[in-house]
């Protein structure tokens, strides 16, 4: 064989491996995937001693001053039963997934069936919209200890601040199942395989997410969500049941209603009682950082409203190694190179009002307005959001504004809420 014509089958060789990649390529498009609705998921290990409280301090019952609507025990989910959990979306699309996980279960847990539909009332769905969840076409998936796992798409057109209903049939499960605690949502429970039952008339009811991490829309290349990476005060507490009142909800409505060009999804990624640097309600923020920012789909701005816990449990003493702002600093910055190596934004939000709460004092009252003052004026932000101004009592810049105070001093009402999410500028986002 002469060298020529060894060149040419090469080139010809070459040519035709760049073609098939090529076709393969275009047969497989790329789908630009968007979360619509998140949440994250707070099993974890309690932080049980505190050298700022005292063993055997009675603590205050919260949620006494809040009533029943807020939070309840996490159902121990034993298998045979169907979970059918409302979920608010913020964009639309007309292809849809959803993704289940075991993140913090120590058994594995067999979903027998699943489906998705858009909900009507209370546990009923429009039966026309119900769709039947496969996972690599499979009806049953094993959820292993720690695992995510995606849902093949289903064609479902849903407009932005749908109300769905994510019903899931766990034929076998031990222990605490891995959750959300405070849903805000009413979730249902019933014995049997009723994934696909038009209502659940017979279901005890929760407050809940068990297994449910997000719905994802296929939307377009311009599209993108926001994380909202926070506490107690993120994830809602406070607000009203089933009525969407939680900053990020309301937030999300107003992308919908005002903003033009580029769909914009928002993400409720609060924990209640989540620190920036500890463990505790949830791992803390720097630990859950790549799961439930960087690992759900679309994200390109993070609006980061965390501190006050790490301020009240650890730094409203003079002690040796209790927290001072420098370390909340540290954490801060952390959070935003990690972001930024992601090419995400990171939007500071400064953290609000709690004069009256029990853990609270004028030493954490110190740290958070040096901390307030970094987030407004270090420069380390993209962007800034300043809660603490719009929620502030006037002329006592340490309370809660009475007209947003539910009761225990920290958490604002839906009211409160309401001003959080108008205090955004939404040409920020971009």
């Amino acid at each position: 064989m002469t060298r020529l014509l060894r060149i040419g089958l090469v080139a010809s060789l070459t040519i035709s491996m760049i073609t098939l990649a090529s076709g393969q390529s275009k047969g497989r498009p790329i789908e630009n995937w968007v979360a619509t609705w998140a949440t994250a998921q707070d099993m974890a290990p309690t932080v049980r001693e505190h050298p700022v409280i005292p063993p055997g301090t009675k603590m205050p019952d919260f949620r006494s001053m809040r009533g029943p609507r807020q939070s309840q025990a996490v159902p121990t989910i034993a298998g045979n039963q169907t979970i059918r959990m409302i979920v608010h979306t913020s964009v639309g699309g007309n292809r849809i997934r959803v993704e289940l996980t075991n993140a913090f279960g120590k058994s594995p847990v067999s979903i027998g069936n699943a489906h998705v539909a858009i909900r009507s009332t209370a546990s009923s769905i429009q039966s026309n919209s119900d769709r039947q969840l496969k996972f690599g076409g499979s009806e049953s998936v094993d959820l292993l200890p720690g695992m995510i796992i995606v849902s093949d798409p289903v064609e479902l057109q849903i407009a932005p601040m749908t109300d769905l209903a994510v019903s899931i049939f766990v034929a076998k499960a031990e222990g605490v199942p891995t959750n959300h605690t405070i849903g805000l949502h009413t979730s249902y429970i019933a014995d049997g395989n009723l994934a696909a039952a038009e209502s659940l008339d017979k279901a005890s009811t929760t407050t809940t997410y068990e297994y449910l991490r997000s719905v994802d829309v296929a939307a377009q290349a311009s599209d993108f969500a926001i994380v909202c990476l926070g506490d107690s005060i993120t994830d809602g507490y406070g607000t009203s049941l089933d009525t969407n009142k939680a900053w990020p909800a309301l937030l999300a409505e107003r992308l919908n209603k005002e903003r033009r060009g580029a769909k914009v999804a928002v993400l409720n990624e609060g924990i209640s009682g989540n620190q920036v640097l500890r463990d505790g309600a949830g791992v803390s923020a720097l630990a859950r950082f790549d799961r439930d920012v960087l690992a759900e789909p679309g994200v390109r701005w993070v609006v980061l409203l965390e501190g006050i816990n790490d301020i009240n449990l650890h730094g409203q003493s003079t002690d040796p190694g209790s927290l001072v702002a420098d370390d909340l600093i540290r954490g801060y910055k952390e959070l935003i190179a990690r972001a930024h190596l992601h090419r995400i934004r990171m939007m500071g939000a400064t953290l609000t009002p709690d004069e009256g709460v029990f853990l609270s004092g004028p030493i954490g009252e110190a740290t958070r307005q040096k901390l307030n003052e970094w987030i407004r004026t270090s420069g380390e932000f993209d962007a800034v959001v300043d809660f603490d101004a719009v929620l502030q009592e006037k002329g006592h810049p340490a309370r809660l504004r009475e007209e947003f105070n539910p009761g225990d001093k920290i958490h604002p009402n839906d009211a409160g809420n309401a001003a959080m999410a108008n205090a955004f500028d939404l040409s920020v986002f971009k």
